[in-house]
């Protein structure tokens, strides 16, 4: 098995969950993940985000509010609805994964959001949501929450249970949260426990999520890394998240905050889509992969075409 470093487009296309999870895992904290929002106008104009964050050294692409009832990625060449993911990956080549929100019955955002976060049908966590996401050839979904939507680590947990019983071995499952998402009472260092990370596991996770040390009041690098070392005793890969739009801070706060997350022992590092809106700031993907893993690695990425 190859470390995902080393992996180009044809590795990728007929890797199997375990294989993908094994190759991410032999890379030891040097994979990068680029969430990106199809559904705003790219930086580019005529080339989308997730191209974009590629070659800026992207391992693997995140696409967030994605709808699986209306799938749009502005940027893509004209594509039948159904291929959409599938045309991603091939314009990438790279693994692709989507967002979906679970809801807990009688939990409510505590703080408003604009019109622009509202959960849609086809973001919502359901099992039939997430079955049409593994037929448009998804390799992973994560289970998470947009500010203000109202989402639990509850609701996380049961839905983590719902997929690993009725998608088995068809996609990869990260789970978790970058920020409160408008539960006040999951927010600071209750954000994840290690309780959660226990929940998760049990249900049925394969990588946990934790806000990136800096990220989230109260959030420091030791309680990051107990929460890894949780996780790793459980036999779980992590991935530490910056979701409160710093990444579109300045690169100097990027590369601090790569720095943190790799001595946490994070097996993937994310950057969220909160630039100028719709995707990290360019300069700041390549200064964290830099940070990471090393000019050599980075550049290889980039470097590497997708015909390969």
């Amino acid at each position: 098995m190859k470390r995902f470093l080393d992996c180009a487009a044809s590795d990728f296309e007929n890797m199997s969950k375990e294989e993908l999870l094994k190759a991410i895992a032999s890379s030891e904290g040097r994979v990068l993940v680029c969430e990106t929002i199809g559904a705003l106008q790219p930086m580019l104009g005529d080339v989308t985000n997730a191209e974009f964050a590629a070659a800026m050294g992207a391992d693997i692409i995140l696409l967030n509010m994605f709808d699986v009832d209306d799938p749009v990625i502005h940027g893509l060449p004209q594509t039948e609805a159904s291929d959409v993911i599938r045309k991603i990956k091939k314009l990438t080549g790279r693994p692709v994964g989507i967002n979906l929100e679970p809801l807990e019955q009688g939990k409510d955002s505590s703080v408003e959001t604009n019109e622009m976060w509202r959960l849609t049908k086809g973001r919502a966590a359901t099992l039939d949501n997430a079955k049409k996401a593994v037929e448009m050839g998804i390799d992973f979904i994560v289970l998470t929450g947009n500010p203000g939507i109202g989402v639990t680590n509850a609701a996380i947990t049961d839905t983590l249970k719902l997929y690993k019983e009725h998608l088995g071995e068809q996609a990869a499952l990260i789970a978790g949260k970058m920020h409160a998402s408008g539960i006040l009472s999951e927010s600071g260092e209750k954000i994840l426990t290690e309780a959660d990370v226990r929940a998760f596991s049990e249900a049925g996770a394969d990588i946990i999520l934790m806000p990136a040390p800096g990220t989230v009041p109260g959030i420091k690098m030791e309680y990051v890394r107990s929460l890894v070392v949780c996780a790793h005793e459980l036999g779980k890969m992590t991935m530490t998240a910056i979701g409160t739009s710093q990444e579109g801070a300045d690169t100097d706060t990027i590369k601090e905050i790569a720095l943190m997350c790799k001595m946490t022992g994070m097996d993937l590092h994310h950057l969220g889509d909160a630039g100028y809106g719709g995707m990290a700031l360019p300069e700041n993907i390549l200064e964290y992969g830099k940070v990471i893993r090393g000019i050599r690695h980075t550049y290889h990425r980039m470097a590497v075409s997708i015909r390969r």
